[in-house]
């Protein structure tokens, strides 16, 4: 007998997690330059804060900075870090930074090597971090930038990056090979152990090569640091990583480095001048803080890594086989931020897309229709599924006109021109209210309400309500909240659209959606083998997935495809409306998904859709999705990865 996962008590849970966000900043002028051309001792911190600011939707569990001062005397902190996990994280770290500037007298303030020499953060090198968890607890050790101490300034290592990792125990289990003992068992930690291990050892081949040569060990020290091959030690530490990763990092001494996974999965962007290199998640943060046109913004390449040496030399490089490009196509549906031009454009397609089986679904009735959106991250694509009704309807009216012929009159034309499609706001979320009520029934009441519809738009038992969204995961929010409040206002009909596909299989590079009985659209297929006398296959696949289990990764299939093959898209889309269905309103509830061919049709360049396709670009996730459905089976509520 097949095993099942109990119901999902997170009531609001249609909130997906984004990915974190990383910037790195190395200032390649002395600091004195900055203060005398910007008027500011903090022209760099400033800097930072603004780029963390601006990509503040990435990361809301905790913030961090760290900083490296270049060639301070022996004896003098040259490596600082503040993070936090409070709610107001950013906020709290660069209070606690700009707190030791407080009570410096003016002339102080204006003296850059003072400054440098005995007040934190005000360094060459930074580090930011924005941390959205996807698993495990939010703790301040959790928090990045991570730290890897040494007493040789050559060995030490500040790490922080946005990632997961899909063989974090087989990393382990080769770092003890290697007489480790890592302090825990998480791919954060994994990877900095990992990048540290071969940063120590080509730091000790170096100065093997020079001990012979007669020099001093300070000399020895000079020349390690100027030969130091930042990329091999990547080449050498990446070798196993299966995953989705951007990681931005820092030796003591002031060498730095940005990379990205071989496919290309996560984000980055980078730009540099004669005064400043700076690597970030989204390009239009960059864009932001030093007022700069989009085409002098870069695309770090997938696999390769970008090292900024201390004396200021950029090089840009390979340090692990660029594979197939499988960029995330969530970034540009949901999780980037909107005022990218990109990203903002094919949103509107993406709603574009979606008018013409919205319209079929309505029959074309747009006097009875009434077009609206939620949440407010789903507004640009609302904006070019409007456009989309607005063509058609255009289209609709010049054969109207056609049609009049010789009956036209002004009268009739003005009907004919003046119609427009009813586009309101319909839907608004009440952002204050809190659930602190432990009971049930109490706290299900309170969630019911956690947003407000405008009464009086919607003609009752008449009109249909067509409402956007940008994804449809879990479907619990929309069942126990927004399609009860929307059925208030009495519609014939509730359409509820997506502009992203089924989503039907966890992610394991970077995103909140690790566990398959979450998923609406995994509920559905389930619902309909059982319903079609087939729910024995449910505990085939089972068995065949705890088989692979003993198979190499790179030899082991997606076992769901299967599953999910036995259905078409339209028999699921039209199970999940049935599921988010709640018990007892009048309106009838249809469902509309992007299909994938529109999803690529919209973001060409970005084709990572696993999460729809059940396509991984790592064989680690074929592994995951499989040990996603055996604790599924067996009822576990784990992580898979």
């Amino acid at each position: 007998m097949w095993l099942h996962s109990s119901p999902s008590r997170h009531l609001m849970s249609d909130q997906i997690k984004h990915e974190c966000g990383i910037v790195l900043m190395r200032l390649l002028k002395p600091l004195d330059f900055y203060l005398e051309k910007y008027g500011t001792p903090l022209y760099g911190l400033h800097k930072l804060q603004l780029l963390m600011q601006k990509m503040r939707n990435r990361g809301q569990d905790g913030a961090g900075v760290a900083t490296i001062k270049l060639d301070l005397p022996a004896g003098s902190r040259y490596i600082s870090r503040k993070r936090s996990n409070a709610t107001n994280s950013l906020q709290d770290v660069f209070d606690g930074i700009y707190q030791h500037f407080e009570g410096i007298e003016g002339d102080k303030m204006d003296d850059m090597s003072w400054l440098k020499e005995n007040i934190p953060y005000v360094a060459e090198v930074m580090l930011g971090h924005l941390r959205y968890g996807t698993h495990g607890t939010h703790n301040i050790e959790n928090v990045h930038p991570f730290l890897r101490q040494s007493n040789w300034m050559t060995r030490n290592l500040v790490l922080a990056g946005n990632f997961n990792l899909t063989n974090t125990d087989e990393l382990f289990d080769l770092l003890v090979e290697l007489g480790q003992s890592p302090k825990e068992k998480s791919d954060t930690v994994t990877m900095l152990e990992k990048i540290g291990h071969f940063l120590d050892d080509e730091v000790l081949r170096l100065t093997n090569w020079y001990i012979p040569e007669g020099y001093s060990k300070v000399e020895i020290n000079e020349l390690v640091i100027k030969n130091l091959n930042i990329h091999n030690v990547l080449r050498r530490a990446a070798k196993e990583f299966d995953g989705g990763y951007v990681m931005g990092g820092m030796t003591g001494h002031g060498d730095a480095f940005l990379m990205r996974d071989p496919n290309g999965i996560r984000p980055a962007f980078w730009y540099a001048d004669d005064e400043i290199f700076v690597g970030a998640s989204e390009r239009p943060a960059i864009q932001t803080a030093f007022n700069i046109h989009i085409s002098k913004i870069k695309e770090l390449e997938a696999g390769h890594a970008l090292v900024i040496k201390k004396d200021g030399k950029i090089i840009d490089d390979i340090f692990t086989e660029p594979k197939e490009k499988t960029s995330c196509s969530f970034e540009r549906i949901y999780f980037s931020r909107g005022n990218d031009k990109d990203i903002y454009l094919e949103r509107k397609y993406l709603g574009e897309l979606l008018s013409k089986p919205v319209l079929e679904a309505v029959n074309y009735d747009f006097k009875n229709t009434v077009f609206t959106f939620i949440p407010n991250t789903a507004e640009t694509a609302f904006i070019g599924f409007v456009e989309g009704i607005t063509r058609a309807l255009g289209h609709i009216n010049i054969e109207k006109i056609k049609d009049l012929k010789e009956d036209i009159t002004p009268e009739k034309l003005e009907e004919i021109i003046l119609l427009r499609p009813r586009v309101e706001k319909i839907c608004v979320k009440d952002e204050k209210l809190r659930t602190f009520i432990t009971g049930d029934d109490a706290r299900s009441e309170l969630v019911s309400h956690v947003y407000d519809v405008t009464y009086g738009i919607v003609e009752n038992e008449v009109d249909t309500l067509v409402v956007l969204d940008d994804s449809i995961v879990r479907g619990t929010t929309l069942k126990n909240s927004i399609i009860r409040i929307l059925a208030r206002l009495r519609p014939k009909k509730i359409i509820l659209v997506s502009s992203a596909p089924q989503i039907r299989y966890p992610d394991c590079y970077g995103i909140d959606m690790s566990k398959l009985g979450d998923f609406v659209a995994f509920k559905a297929m389930v619902a309909l083998l059982k319903e079609t006398g087939r729910g024995h296959l449910l505990e085939e696949c089972y068995h065949k997935c705890k088989a692979m289990e003993e198979v190499a990764k790179e030899e082991t299939p997606n076992l769901l495809m299967d599953l999910y093959a036995l259905f078409s898209y339209e028999e699921i889309t039209k199970k999940i409306a049935e599921i988010v269905t709640p018990e007892g309103i009048r309106p009838e509830v249809q469902v509309i998904f992007q299909t994938l061919e529109g999803l690529h049709q919209a973001c060409p360049n970005h084709k990572g859709d696993w999460y729809f396709s059940g396509r991984y670009p790592t064989p680690g996730g074929n592994r995951v999705v499989n040990r996603s459905f055996i604790n599924f089976m067996e009822n576990k509520n784990i992580r898979a990865y």
